[in-house]
């Protein structure tokens, strides 16, 4: 969970910032029994990502940090508990094929319109997408700059949970 933030806070400690700008920076990990899934190196490695996957659970981890031209910092972990599909081998060399997984951190996309890999997710839908919309909310608080959203919006992944109702393919 750490090194997530840890790459983040680093990612946003490097931006060159204005006194009134705000840097946002987001580091995410895919972790399937200890192990994190990175983004794949080739059609292999990714296909095998993609198996390990299939048909059961792992944790999506965003380490989100913000950083104010004045020095304040925030930061925070999202930690999204998503279940896999049983894909079939057809599906995936697909998807693989399509040179999909090559970017993204356990190899698939929540949503990718054709091969819909992810079953049910519990948390945070925008944090397995890639970006958890609820932290930056709550960070900019943090920092002081204020965020309007109705008050039902402001339970944790609730902000997020909106928003996969506005993303979600099909």
């Amino acid at each position: 969970m750490t090194s997530a933030l840890n790459v983040a806070l680093g990612k946003a400690q490097a931006a060159q910032l204005g006194a009134d700008e705000i840097a946002l920076a987001a580091d995410t990990l895919v972790v399937c029994d200890g192990e994190v899934l990175g983004k794949p190196d080739d059609a292999t490695e990714a296909e095998a990502m993609l198996r390990s996957l299939r048909d059961r659970a792992h944790s999506v981890l965003s380490g989100i940090v913000l950083r104010g031209g004045d020095g304040r910092e925030w930061g925070g972990v999202v930690d999204t508990r998503v279940w896999m599909r049983a894909y079939s081998e057809s599906e995936v060399h697909t998807y693989v094929a399509r040179g999909e997984p090559f970017d993204k951190a356990g190899g698939y996309a929540i949503q990718d319109a054709e091969f819909r890999p992810v079953q049910r997710v519990d948390g945070c839908y925008l944090n397995v997408v890639g970006l958890p919309v609820c932290a930056v909310a709550a960070g900019l608080d943090a920092l002081g700059v204020p965020v309007e959203r109705p008050a039902s919006l402001r339970a944790p992944c609730e902000y997020c949970r909106q928003g996969a109702r506005l993303v979600e393919i099909g």
